[in-house]
């Protein structure tokens, strides 16, 4: 319906004119009443809620993803958005950047007023697990980008359980598909790729060997690969450890060193491994030594006794079994061939195994033998690339004692430290003696006058 007539028109150029005539006042048509928008807007809410419901029953689903996939592309181009999905699992293959991208999440962008959150308490775990639930919306910035995560989760048709098809005689069941959307400005795409999700993967690791629960692994005929283990709780620690700083400080730096040279292994074409030989009398501290490399590293724990190996095969499945960043013990390494059948295990068999094609069957290894008499080990075990570093633990030392009474007494002077440091120059007393004198009582006083009179009858004896 034309509003006014051709005829009260102005010309065509008076263009001014014409506009004001069309949105004066007197020329619209009165506006609807404030019931009638609001009911108008609840119909056509509601026909579009029952087109979508009747188009989801009626249409089949190739039609329904066909117009789906047309729609979310076209979305796409309009968008100024980009979308990284990283999907749980590639078939039968679990998805490390899921694993390390949920891992990310629950540590380091899930807070108080996260309104929900999924907790997970493993067996045999200390800490507790906390992950983004599905449909929660979580903000990182990362390099001046912000970044949106959502962690999507669908219902899928999948084959049954061969449990579930015995009371169900269908032969699918209900299964999860859970993936991220990650989005973020697209012009921001390669920072994505090359920076982002690679930093996502180097703070989830870093976070897990955090969190890590280390494992004492002991031989266990009864488990798969002949491993069973416990939690090792042990709490040696190189600032507690009895030995001689300058040998401390010179064997941290050579650990650290280790872990941080992947890419020179890789070059140079050898075993991502270290060997070490910890030589001295007992009581000298070499278990606690090995618990405090276990702990500075997060390293779980392999004890290979070889006298419990029963052939060469089952050594060789037992270093196999070694996880990566794990330490392989071997104690008392000069008595592991005593009165032995060859036949069963066999020095040559130990060498191919640590040293051979078989050790490069991990990464992050460490592994250290332990004697009391190395004098008495085949030179064989002594060449570099198999025992890398020799530490001789000594007898008790002043610097020792003054670790062991920080440690005991929490005293780092006293009167009584000048004759003490005289009498272990004189007397070879081993630091396991020497902390079970200063056990016996928590006064210095006491505790200090009894390791005096202990040395002392040393020294004459």
């Amino acid at each position: 319906m034309w509003w006014f007539s051709r005829e009260s028109l102005p010309p065509p150029k008076d263009t001014t004119k014409l506009v004001a005539m069309w949105f004066s006042r007197e020329n619209l048509p009165p506006l609807p009443k404030p019931e009638t928008i609001l009911s108008v807007a609840a119909t056509l809410t509601a026909s579009a809620v029952l087109l979508r419901s009747t188009a989801n029953d009626v249409l089949p689903d190739a039609v329904r993803d066909y117009f789906s996939s047309r729609f979310q592309r076209l979305s796409t181009r309009l968008s100024s958005q980009a979308t990284v999905v990283i999907e749980e699992s590639d078939g039968f293959t679990p998805n490390q950047m899921f694993k390390a991208s949920n891992l990310y999440l629950g540590s380091c962008l899930l807070t108080p007023s996260t309104p929900r959150v999924k907790v997970n308490q493993p067996e045999k775990e200390k800490e507790l697990i906390v992950a983004i639930d599905k449909n929660q919306e979580l903000v990182d910035v990362f390099m001046g980008v912000k970044l949106k995560w959502v962690l999507v989760s669908s219902r899928v048709q999948g084959p049954a359980a061969a449990s579930n098809r015995k009371h169900n005689d269908s032969a699918f069941a209900q299964s999860e598909f859970r993936y991220f959307e990650l989005s973020f400005p697209k012009k921001h795409r390669d920072t994505v790729l090359k920076y982002y999700l690679p930093y996502i993967l180097q703070k989830a690791k870093a976070i897990k060997d955090e969190k890590k629960t280390l494992k004492l692994h002991a031989i266990d005929y009864n488990g798969t690969d002949y491993w069973g283990s416990i939690n090792f709780d042990h709490p040696a620690s190189f600032d507690t450890v009895a030995m001689e700083p300058e040998m401390k400080k010179s064997l941290v730096e050579d650990l650290d060193r280790f872990i941080a040279q992947r890419e020179f292994y890789r070059r140079v074409g050898k075993a991502w491994k270290r060997g070490y030989l910890l030589f001295g009398p007992p009581g000298t501290g070499k278990t606690s030594l090995i618990a405090a490399m276990a702990n500075y590293l997060r390293f779980d724990v392999y004890d290979l006794d070889l006298k419990e190996v029963q052939c060469n095969s089952d050594l060789r499945r037992l270093i196999i079994g070694t996880g990566n960043r794990s330490i392989l013990v071997i104690e008392d390494i000069d008595r592991s061939f005593e009165s032995r059948d060859e036949e069963k295990v066999s020095l040559a068999a130990l060498l191919n195994f640590i040293d051979g094609l078989w050790s490069s069957c991990g990464d992050e290894r460490i592994i250290v033998f332990s004697t009391n008499h190395k004098e008495q080990l085949d030179p064989a075990l002594l060449r570099p690339g198999r025992m890398d570093i020799h530490l001789h633990m000594s007898y008790c030392t002043f610097n020792i004692f003054k670790t062991l009474a920080s440690n005991y007494l929490r005293i780092q002077e006293h009167q009584l430290f000048g004759e003490i440091k005289e009498l272990l120059e004189k007397v070879q007393a081993t630091p396991a003696e020497v902390a079970g004198e200063l056990m016996k009582s928590q006064d210095p006083e006491v505790s200090l006058g009894g390791l005096i009179k202990f040395l002392d009858n040393k020294k004459h004896m």
